[in-house]
C-alpha cells in the first residue's frame, strides 16, 4: 500500500509539472508571431509527450488531450479533431487484434510454435533457429508481449532438460541467449506486416492524414517491402545470439520427439483450431494480395479490381470482415461461436485511444503549421546526402525508443519528418518509413519493449548480455533498414530520392488510386 501511495504521490507530482510547462509555454512563449495556434499546438505535444514517456496518467489518458485542448485553445473544432479517433486503421487493429485473442483462446498459436520446434529441433543452433522462427512468425500477426508470455514456458521446458543432463552452469550462457532469442524475435516479426506493430499503423494512417493525396500504402505493398529487413535482421540476430551464447561444453542434439511430445500433449487437433487457422490463412491472403502488388519485375492484380470501386475496400474491411466470421461461425460447443462478445474486454483500448490521440496530434501539426514550422528549424540537413540523412534520422529513432514508448514516439516524431521533407524537398517516404521501423528495434534496455522486459524479468539474463547484444543488433538493423529502403524501398513505393512529389505539395491534386 505504501508503494502505492508513494507512486501516485509522484503521478501526481508529474502531472502538476506537466501543466506547468504546458501554461507557461503557452503564456510566455510565441513561436511564430501572429499564429499562435503554432504555440498552442506546440504546448499540446509537449504536455502529451511529457505524460506518455512519464507514465503520469495512463497513456490511454493522456491521449485525450486533443479532443479538449484543441477546441478550446482554438486550434481545430471538436468535430474534426472526434473524427482522427476513429478511422479505417483503427478497425484494422482491433479486427487483427481479435484474430490473435481468437488463436490464444483455442491454443493456436501454441499449437503453431509447438509444431515449428518439432520439425526443427536438434542442435543449439536449431533450437534457438526454431524458438525465433516460432515467435517471429507469431508477431507478424499478433501481441510480441502475449507471443513473449508463450515462448517463455517453452523455453524454461527445454532448458531444464538440457540443465538436468549438463548442468546448470553450463548451460546458463544458452538459457540466456534462448530468452534474447525470444525478445528480438518478437521485435524482428513485428515490421514484417501492418499489423505486428503499433508504429506500423501509426505511419499508415498519419501519413494519410499529413498527404491525403498520396498513394495508398496497402497490406501486400507494405510486406512486400518490409519482410526482406524481417529476415535480414533475424539472421542477423540469430547468428550473434548463437555465437555469443553457444553451450560452453559439446551437447548432443536434443532430440526431437521433446517437442513432440510436448505437441501431442496438445492432444488432437481441435475444430475450433482448424477453423480459426483455416479463417487466419484466409485473412492473411486478403490482406495481401488486395491491392495491386508492384514488385518492380511484376505486378500483381489485386482482388478488389473484381468490384465496381476497388478503392472502397481498405485492409479495415477485411480484418473486421473476418472478425464478423469468428463471432458468427460456430464452434463444436452448443449455441457457442469462435469468439463471443466478452472477448472485446481483452482488447488493449488504452492502445486504440493511443492511436486516436497520435492521429489527432498529427492532425494539429499540420493544420496548425507546426509541423512547418519545425521543419524550418532542421532545413540545415538539406546539405546532407539521402543515405546520410536516412542513417542519421533512423539511428535517432532507434536510440530515442530505447527510452520510451514506441508508438508515443512514433506519433509525435512522424508530424516532424513530415514539416522536414517538406523543407528540404524530399520525398517523405524516404525518411517515414525507415524512421518508423526504427522505432520497433529496440534491443538494449528492458524498458525499451515489453519482450525486452518479460526476459529481463526471469533473472536469468544479465543486463550487460542484454545491453551488449542489444548495441550490436541495433547497429546492424539501422544499416539494413537504410539500405534496404534505398534499394528495395524506392521500388516498391515507387520515391525518387532527388525528387518532390507533387501530392506531397499542399494543394495537390488527388491521385488516381
Amino acid at each position: 500500500m505504501a508503494t502505492l501511495i508513494q507512486k501516485t504521490e509522484i503521478n501526481m507530482k508529474l502531472v502538476l509539472v506537466g501543466l506547468i510547462g504546458f501554461f507557461s509555454m503557452i503564456t510566455f512563449v510565441d513561436l511564430q508571431p501572429g499564429q499562435p495556434e503554432v504555440t498552442y499546438t506546440a504546448a499540446i505535444a509537449v504536455l502529451m509527450a511529457f505524460w506518455w514517456v512519464t507514465e503520469a496518467l495512463p497513456i490511454g489518458v493522456t491521449s485525450f488531450l486533443p479532443i479538449i485542448l484543441f477546441p478550446v485553445l482554438g486550434v481545430l473544432d471538436g468535430k474534426s479533431i472526434s473524427d482522427a479517433y476513429i478511422n479505417y486503421v483503427i478497425f484494422l487493429f482491433i479486427g487483427g487484434f481479435i484474430m490473435a485473442l481468437a488463436m490464444e483462446k483455442w491454443d493456436l498459436h501454441k499449437r503453431i510454435a509447438l509444431k515449428i520446434l518439432a520439425l526443427i529441433g536438434g542442435s543449439p543452433f536449431l533450437i534457438m533457429l526454431g524458438f525465433m522462427l516460432a515467435a517471429s512468425f507469431l508477431s507478424m500477426w499478433m501481441s510480441n508481449t502475449a507471443t513473449a508470455m508463450m515462448m517463455l514456458p517453452i523455453a524454461f521446458s527445454v532448458t531444464t532438460a538440457l540443465e538436468d543432463v549438463y548442468g546448470i552452469n553450463n548451460m546458463r550462457s544458452f538459457a540466456a541467449g534462448l530468452l534474447l532469442c525470444i525478445a528480438h524475435a518478437c521485435s524482428i516479426g513485428g515490421i514484417a506486416t501492418l499489423v505486428g506493430t503499433p508504429p506500423n499503423l501509426s505511419f499508415l494512417r498519419i501519413f494519410e492524414i499529413i498527404y491525403p493525396n498520396a498513394p495508398n500504402i496497402s497490406f501486400g505493398q507494405w510486406i512486400a517491402f518490409a519482410f526482406p529487413i524481417t529476415v535480414i535482421i533475424f539472421i542477423a540476430s540469430l547468428v550473434i545470439i548463437y555465437f555469443g551464447f553457444k553451450p560452453k561444453v559439446p551437447i548432443e542434439n536434443l532430440d526431437k520427439s521433446f517437442f513432440k511430445s510436448k505437441y501431442e500433449a496438445l492432444g488432437k487437433v481441435t475444430i475450433e483450431q482448424k477453423r480459426v487457422f483455416i479463417l487466419f490463412v484466409f485473412l492473411a491472403l486478403l490482406w495481401v494480395f488486395r491491392a495491386e502488388l508492384r514488385l518492380g519485375f511484376i505486378t500483381l492484380q489485386g482482388w478488389s479490381s473484381v468490384f465496381k470501386q476497388p478503392k472502397f475496400l481498405n485492409d479495415g474491411t477485411v480484418a473486421m470482415f473476418i472478425a464478423f466470421l469468428l463471432f458468427v461461425i460456430p464452434s463444436s460447443k452448443k449455441k457457442e461461436s469462435l469468439v463471443s462478445w466478452n472477448i472485446m474486454n481483452k482488447i488493449p483500448w488504452h492502445i486504440v485511444f493511443l492511436f486516436g490521440g497520435g492521429f489527432a496530434l498529427a492532425k494539429g501539426f499540420i493544420d496548425s503549421g507546426l509541423s512547418t514550422y519545425i521543419g524550418s528549424l532542421l532545413s540545415g540537413t538539406k546539405d546532407m546526402s539521402a543515405v546520410m540523412l536516412v542513417t542519421t534520422l533512423t539511428a535517432l529513432m532507434s536510440t530515442l525508443t530505447e527510452f520510451t514508448s514506441n508508438t508515443a514516439t512514433t506519433e509525435m516524431i512522424l508530424p516532424i519528418m513530415s514539416g522536414l521533407a517538406s523543407e528540404i524537398r524530399v520525398n517523405p517516404l524516404l525518411i517515414m518509413i525507415p524512421v518508423t521501423l526504427a522505432a520497433s528495434m529496440a534491443f538494449m534496455l528492458p524498458i525499451a519493449t515489453p519482450p525486452n522486459a518479460i526476459v529481463f524479468g526471469t533473472g536469468k539474463l544479465k543486463m550487460i548480455q542484454l545491453v551488449k547484444t542489444g548495441f550490436i543488433v541495433n547497429v546492424i538493423a539501422i544499416v539494413i533498414i537504410v539500405a534496404v529502403t534505398l534499394l528495395w524501398g524506392t521500388i516498391i513505393f515507387d520515391i525518387n530520392p532527388t525528387e518532390f512529389p507533387d501530392w506531397a505539395e499542399i494543394g495537390s491534386k488527388p491521385v488516381k488510386h
